[in-house]
């Protein structure tokens, strides 16, 4: 951040010229090469019930909710997403493969956080699963001119942790005892992304997500935190 300083002699934040608040967030369907974003309905359950057949029990660890044992528990969760999420299917060759959301959006100054994300076992580690975190970033920076996109996650949550600074997100710091959840003490791990930052994030994920950054069976040359 530049520092200014003002008539008083005090330091500042720099001038945000023409500044506006932007737009909340309409549902608005994301298309890719290797995987599509679209609300997520009670179609998909049936998908996401069988994506999430062979996941393993850690992977629910972090998440607010247990881990469903029904089609019936997926669907008692679409109203906890609904109250100020937009929550998305990742569609992968026409099936419902992990959902994510785009929650707690602050219009007035560009704030949006990206969370409760919960793929699939087939679709973890996937050029899909990258293209989808790329399709959010940039539906958020290019289309809404937001001028922060927040992840969160338990600060024990190594995974998620290494996803988000995969991607380009840089953490800000760690909120001690933020929640309870599950009955457990949650230190939240803070990371966020800026508009400044994202054109070279956006240069880097669309360099590795280049159909020439993999072999004919599908594997990288380059890695993500390795392209320029």
């Amino acid at each position: 951040m530049t520092v200014q300083v003002n008539h008083l002699g005090q330091p500042v934040g720099e001038q945000v010229p023409d500044w506006q608040p932007r737009p909340v967030p309409p549902m608005t369907p994301l298309r890719g090469r290797t995987c599509s974003l679209i609300a997520l309905t009670a179609d998909h359950l049936e998908d996401l019930w069988a994506a999430y057949a062979d996941t393993e029990d850690t992977h629910w660890t972090y998440l607010r909710a247990e881990r469903p044992g029904s089609v019936d528990d997926l669907r008692a969760l679409l109203p906890q997403r609904s109250a100020g999420y937009l929550t998305y299917a990742v569609i992968v060759n026409g099936g419902a493969q992990g959902m994510l959301s785009l929650m707690r959006a602050d219009a007035a100054n560009g704030v949006i956080e990206v969370g409760w994300i919960a793929l699939g076992s087939a679709l973890k580690r996937t050029i899909a699963a990258t293209e989808a975190q790329r399709l959010v970033m940039g539906h958020v920076f290019d289309d809404l001119g937001y001028r922060r996109l927040e992840w969160k996650c338990d600060a024990l949550n190594a995974p998620s942790r290494s996803a988000a600074e995969r991607l380009g997100y840089r953490l800000e710091g760690v909120f001690r005892q933020h929640v309870v959840t599950k009955g457990r003490n949650r230190d939240t791990a803070w990371y966020a992304a800026l508009d400044h930052e994202w054109p070279l994030l956006r240069a880097r994920l669309d360099a590795w997500l280049a159909p020439t950054n993999f072999t004919p069976q599908g594997q990288q040359c380059t890695r993500l935190g390795q392209t320029r």
